[in-house]
């Protein structure tokens, strides 16, 4: 254990996507000095995003590391202290609240923002991580553009997964989706669009089994898939992959003291930032399942910061 002694902050923001960041802009400009805490990852999900075109004021492609590490920039630039640490625990029924780091590190709170963010859930082959981001894709609005007139494969079966499939038909000439059972748990409203439309094909009892591409320049050219019920391998030639089986929210670390719902998304109030524990805010993918993008995410960090301030005025 390291005997630093405890840091206290007015506002303890836990995670450093454009939540967390954006968070930290707002509480160090309202002189509230904030500690940003970030783990292994800082940048979080965009930091494995290669290009980006939909952050509103940039007119040229920009790359997801580069806007995090402007960000970051920023938010240090306006006195926000950045610490890589790895909150381990929390006890939000103390006052002030209470956080340790794996460094051994007790940081005190007047008021705590997360926004720890989500992971996509991956299908955990190599070749599947050897591709992300060079045609391996966990999110359609982000990647859908980038596959004009080509041919794309979806893997899952929910809702996400055939809204992906039906959004991707605006740019691909055809979407394959494949399914590991033979029927779809996504609602029956969206599987009679999805039957309707004509670009789509449904590979039922398939799993992907290999990813298949060429390394110079890295890109997508097939899958291997093997159908569960005969064991037969079959080869797809696709031009890109997305995996669409969820994501999980980073929360943990909160588990039976903040309201989440099934999913374990945090749940705040209406138009707010505002979890069932005065004092604590969750912003961004951490609580937005629906959106998920670095702009909302952003939008989130500063209403939080804003909510922060309102609150520790009182």
């Amino acid at each position: 254990m390291n005997q630093n002694p405890t840091k206290h902050t007015k506002v303890l923001i836990i995670g450093s996507g454009p939540a967390g960041y954006t968070a930290a802009v707002y509480a160090a400009r309202a002189m509230l000095k904030p500690i940003l805490v970030y783990g292994i990852e800082p940048g979080g999900q965009l930091s494995t995003t290669t290009d980006v075109e939909n952050y509103p004021g940039f007119a040229d492609v920009i790359q997801g590391p580069w806007l995090m590490e402007q960000m970051k920039d920023q938010a240090k630039t306006v006195g926000t202290e950045l610490i890589e640490d790895h909150i381990a625990s929390v006890n939000l029924k103390s006052s002030p609240f209470e956080a340790i780091g794996d460094s051994g590190q007790k940081y005190t709170a007047d008021s705590i923002i997360i926004s720890t963010g989500a992971q996509a859930r991956w299908l955990n082959i190599e070749s599947e991580q050897k591709f992300r981001g060079f045609g391996v894709s966990a999110c359609a609005t982000c990647d859908g553009f980038f596959f004009k007139d080509k041919t794309v494969a979806v893997v899952g079966g929910g809702n996400a997964a055939v809204e992906e499939a039906m959004f991707l038909t605006k740019f691909a000439s055809k979407v394959q989706l494949i399914h590991r059972r033979d029927s779809l748990r996504a609602e029956k409203m969206l599987q009679n669009k999805l039957m309707a439309n004509k670009k789509i094909e449904i590979i039922w009892d398939s799993v992907v089994e290999e990813v298949i591409g060429e390394n110079e320049p890295k890109n997508v050219k097939g899958l291997k898939i093997k159908n569960v019920k005969t064991n037969k391998i079959d080869e797809l030639k696709v031009d890109g992959l997305f995996v669409a089986i969820g994501h999980d929210p980073a929360t943990q670390l909160f588990k039976d003291q903040l309201d989440m719902d099934k999913e374990g998304y945090l749940t705040t109030k209406p138009d707010s930032t505002e979890t069932n524990i005065p004092g604590v805010f969750a912003a961004g993918d951490v609580k937005d399942k629906i959106f998920r993008q670095a702009v909302t995410a952003a939008g989130m960090g500063c209403m939080a910061a804003l909510e922060a301030e309102k609150f520790l005025s009182h």
